[in-house]
């Protein structure tokens, strides 16, 4: 069991901003076209089974790690030894790191096509990972800080979701169930994306005052995030034709430049430069997670290991040059994504009960 001191913990409803935050990310930007390719004018209906899965995958999570009552390195020092269960957090933290440099690149790439297309890829993400070492060295709860900010400052483009009603049609959205079940769960993985970084939750558990009373505000943020999807993929659905939302890349961003107001002209520009306080939390806290566990797993100070996850990351991202290249690094983060959720924490989940039934027996 992991042994956290009080001054180090944070809130329960806290979990509320931790899950919300790192889920809303830059992927919001334009998940509708992937969606819409697999399920059409249904694509909201994946939304929805998505936010039943996550759900799910949540209330597992917190099974596993209420019954140790510590984080992932402990659970799988326990079920699996000391050098297996090293070796699978190990994975855990490199999925981590991935998932961190494709929410920067990615983001670094909408802003090249957007806003400054001879951007120097290396200066941009130096300066945001800078950003990064100083929020993620002052512990989980100035990362929690971050992720509060995260979520309530850039609050204020979801009103923009209005200006689009005013020239969208809802009959773009009948006939419900037009397509198939394979259909929509297809689509369903395609969010996959757009929602991971709730399983970082496997680290900072511990770090939860009360933590087991803390499962309602992650089901919260969960379900709110699940909330904002739906409104944009609904409003996309609405104001754009199927065609096009199958051949537009930044679907959201495209929505926003009809927006006007008398002292912006363009808002896109605006909305680009608030998100940068959205993908901040998600980078700060799947780099302290990932650092978390490699100071758990090496027992080593965790500020080196903040240094070298950060320069790592820089490094990648920086070799990562081309549409084609950021493309494939999202698809197989996605991929990883979906086999870990949906696969690998439900494997947990049924080998944990399983041990810990047989160890229950034992002892009687």
């Amino acid at each position: 069991m992991t042994r956290i001191p009080e001054r180090l913990k944070v809130s329960p409803f806290f979990a509320f901003y931790l899950v919300q935050a790192i889920q809303i990310g830059v992927g919001i930007l334009g998940f509708q076209r992937l969606l819409t390719k697999a399920a059409g004018n249904d694509a909201w209906i994946s939304i929805l089974f998505a936010g039943i899965g996550v759900h799910v995958i949540i209330w597992m999570t917190y099974k596993i790690l209420d019954k140790q009552e510590g984080d992932i390195t402990d659970v799988h020092k326990i079920l699996f030894g000391k050098w297996i269960g090293a070796a699978l957090s190990l994975l855990l933290i490199m999925y981590l790191s991935l998932l961190s440099i494709t929410i920067l690149r990615t983001y670094i790439e909408v802003v090249q096509v957007w806003i400054f297309p001879g951007i120097r890829i290396s200066l941009f993400s130096a300066s945001i990972l800078i950003i990064v070492f100083y929020v993620v060295n002052g512990g989980l709860r100035t990362v929690t800080g971050m992720a509060v900010l995260g979520v309530i400052l850039p609050a204020y483009l979801l009103f923009s979701l209005f200006y689009p009603l005013k020239y969208s049609f809802f009959e773009n959205l009948l006939p419900i169930f037009d397509h198939s079940i394979l259909e929509i769960l297809q689509s369903t993985k395609q969010v996959t994306l757009s929602i991971l970084g709730f399983e970082t939750l496997l680290f900072y558990y511990p770090f939860l005052k009360e933590a087991r009373k803390s499962q309602k505000w992650a089901h919260l943020g969960s379900a709110s995030t699940i909330f904002v999807y739906l409104a944009v993929m609904v409003v996309s659905t609405a104001y754009f034709s199927e065609e096009q939302l199958m051949r537009n890349i930044w679907a959201t961003l495209t929505m926003l430049k009809i927006v006007e107001l008398p002292f912006v002209e363009r808002v896109e520009y605006v909305a680009i430069s608030s998100w940068l306080f959205v993908i901040l939390p998600n980078i700060c806290l799947a780099i302290w997670a990932a650092s978390r566990g490699l100071k758990r797993i090496l027992n080593k100070k965790q500020r080196p290991m903040v240094v070298l996850l950060l320069i790592f990351v820089c490094v990648v991202s920086c070799t990562l040059r081309t549409r084609e290249q950021v493309d494939m690094l999202n698809n197989y983060t996605a991929q990883i994504g979906f086999f870990l959720i949906y696969g690998y924490i439900p494997f947990l989940f049924l080998f944990s009960t399983v041990y810990y039934r047989i160890k229950g027996r034992k002892s009687t």
